[in-house]
């Protein structure tokens, strides 16, 4: 392999922070410098990560050292290794793909924005650091990629810092991750010591049995990135961020990044049944639940953020009912679908946001009526993610369902069987709440529907009208006539068109989002094997699929916004839209708690002190009174002693 090829995994990691770094130094003060460094800086990763892709799929992986492996002993070895297997190289290339894309829409988004630079430079380092955990050989690599995008995502999603809501969702979103880091870290530490290394490839090769307890840390601390159960909650409030760094964390980062770590050491997972077993359960109940809150949701942001959480426990369900060996990457292929359609979706969102002025049911209401592009490419993300054939998110979902059923008739263990009632149940909610997505967005008001029937009306209408009427109807000759009044429009469309730049870069994600199925026949993903494939199954499915659909539309009629969820209760939307009130059980059995034990430590130690402080106090009150019991002569007792001293003395010294 030539020098070149050996140094692709390095440049598709290092061209995005250098990126990062030429954005802030050449981009000082003009924008313009740091747009053109932030696209082709995204091009140049961009083209690296396809060319890795090239050669993985014509020489295998690639592995190469990073600055050579670091001098700590004889007792553990750290190589300092890339590898990029054939998904790997895949999922970069849907990494660059995405920041790419982000950094097109930021810069229209962001336009009147004074720290365009700074957050175009923490979206490279962002995707620099998500390209080192996937291009990873090296569990010291992992979590310094891991660690590094939990400080970018603090950035981006507080990058509004003058509200106060964007500050605290960031607080929010850093504190949770970093108590989930905690196990993490404990779990790469012990197990690069049980082998000795931090090879991932080394460390894949341990014995299950004796790592049960770090593989289930190590499930606990992915949970806290990937936002599952219990640590769902960061996640929809990290909506606060601009709408860009919502599609960038969502789709291809940060919350996908444990899907990629346990990929890398699957094969040792699979032989581990308590940490199955864990990720199962965690991943099937942030399935089921963020599906029933995102349909619930007042906000179709946070709609699209509670349905990241459930897409992601798919991610997770995969990789629990995935063979070890010789099988595709199921979870891998989740996650390329995943970035695909959801990056497209929320930047539609956010540009009709702009339009309509929020992300509220109220305020984006029938923001898709009158503009076909924004519909058209809104209606291929929303088909894909609820998983309408032949969509990306079809063949992905439906693949990982049939796997586990496979499982569930081969092994009956109870991880698949988890896994299969979560998803059965995750297929129809999809639906639902991507059909009520889309009757509210295609929903027309009540001005635009009269002013349309009332079109409609005029056009079939014909009348004769003689001369003398016209006459009688025409203004005289130097009175004008009343203008027509056109019906307003909460928004102007002229003045929110995206860039060329953007644009193209959405209908790339459509595109993809269409025919991103044929990727998951590449032989880089693995083998499919689609000889047990079930019938029975994908009709099911698309039996629910369209069952959830005329539902919605059923309950849509007649609804002031177009929304089906009006009809429910509204405390129970309430509640919905506030995540089920978890801040206040954080608060309760986590917050209170460590206050209380807070203000008990510090009384204690203020006691102390006092009892410390009291202590001199004591000595000099009596020293007091000993002085004054003491008549300051010598007692005759001690005169005693004194002479019998030296008689004795004198005695010894003349015997002597």
């Amino acid at each position: 392999m030539n020098l070149v090829t050996g140094h692709l995994a390095q440049a598709t990691v290092l061209l995005p922070a250098l990126t990062a770094v030429l954005g802030l130094w050449l981009g000082q003060g003009s924008r313009r410098a740091t747009y053109v460094v932030s696209i082709l800086g995204g091009l140049l990763t961009l083209a690296a990560a396809g060319w890795l892709l090239v050669q993985v799929t014509r020489h295998g992986t690639v592995g190469e050292a990073t600055i050579g492996p670091l001098p700590v002993g004889d007792r553990l070895r750290i190589p300092l290794r890339l590898q990029a297997p054939g998904w790997a190289s895949i999922v970069a290339v849907a990494v660059a793909l995405v920041s790419l894309v982000v950094q097109a829409f930021a810069r229209w988004y962001l336009d009147m924005d004074p720290r365009y630079q700074r957050f175009a430079a923490t979206v490279a380092l962002f995707t620099a650091a998500m390209l080192l955990v996937v291009l990873s050989g090296d569990v010291l690599l992992t979590f310094a990629g891991w660690e590094l995008m939990g400080w970018c995502s603090y950035l981006l999603i507080g990058h509004e810092s003058e509200r106060q809501k964007a500050r605290r969702a960031a607080q929010k979103a850093f504190l949770v991750t970093r108590v989930a880091d905690a196990p993490f870290t404990i779990a790469l530490v012990g197990l690069s010591v049980h082998a000795g290394t931090t090879s991932i490839e080394a460390i894949v090769g341990l014995p299950p049995a004796s790592v049960t307890a770090l593989l289930v840390l190590l499930v606990i601390g992915v949970a806290g990135k990937s936002a599952q159960v219990p640590f769902q909650d960061w996640l929809p409030d990290a909506m606060e961020g601009p709408t860009p760094a919502s599609a960038l964390i969502h789709a291809a980062t940060m919350v996908a990044a444990g899907t990629v770590v346990l990929t890398q050491l699957h094969v040792l997972l699979a032989g581990c049944r308590p940490a199955l077993l864990t990720l199962a359960i965690l991943a099937a109940v942030s399935v089921v639940l963020a599906s029933v809150l995102a349909l619930l949701q007042h906000d179709l942001k946070r709609l699209l953020a509670w349905s990241t959480i459930a897409q992601v426990g798919i991610m997770l369900l995969a990789i629990v009912v995935q063979p070890a060996t010789g099988a595709s990457q199921l979870g891998i292929m989740q996650l390329l679908g995943h970035a695909m359609f959801k990056a497209l979706l929320f930047l539609m969102i956010g540009w009709a946001a702009v339009l309509a002025g929020g992300t509220i049911v109220e305020r984006i209401s029938g923001v898709a009526w009158r503009r076909s592009e924004l519909r058209r490419r809104l209606g291929i993300g929303l088909l894909a993610l609820a998983g309408v054939p032949p969509l990306v998110g079809f063949v992905s979902k439906d693949l990982i369902i049939d796997e586990s059923a496979r499982q569930l008739a081969g092994t009956r263990e109870l991880a698949p069987t988890i896994a299969l009632v979560a998803l059965v149940i995750a297929v129809p909610l999809t639906a639902a709440y991507c059909a009520r997505a889309w009757l509210v967005l295609t929903h027309p008001t009540a001005l635009e529907r009269h002013g349309y029937y009332d079109l409609i009306e005029d056009s079939e209408t014909v009348e004769d009208v003689g001369l003398i009427e016209l006459l009688e109807t025409t203004p005289p000759l130097g009175e004008p006539a009343e203008p027509e009044l056109e019906p307003a429009t909460p928004y102007d469309d002229e003045s929110a068109d995206l860039s060329d730049a953007g644009r193209f870069g959405l209908w790339v994600l459509a595109f993809l989002s269409i025919v991103g199925g044929l990727v998951f026949f590449a032989p880089a993903l693995g083998h499919l094997d689609l000889r047990g494939l079930s019938p029975m199954l994908i009709a099911g499915g698309l039996v629910a699929i369209a069952a959830a659909g005329l539902l919605m539309r059923a309950m849509s009629v007649h609804t002031v916004w177009g929304d089906p969820m009006s009809r429910v209760p509204a405390w129970l939307r309430g509640s919905a839209s506030r995540g089920l009130d978890v801040d206040r059980a954080y608060t309760a059995l986590v917050a209170t708690p460590v206050l209380q034990l807070s203000a008990l430590v510090r009384r204690l130690d203020e006691h102390l002190d006092r009892a410390i402080g009291s202590l001199a106090g004591c000595a000099s009150w009596l020293g007091d009174r000993s002085e004054r019991l003491h008549d300051r002569s010598p007692s005759r007792a001690i005169a005693g002693i004194a002479i019998g001293l030296l008689v004795v003395c004198f005695l010894g010294v003349g015997l002597w």
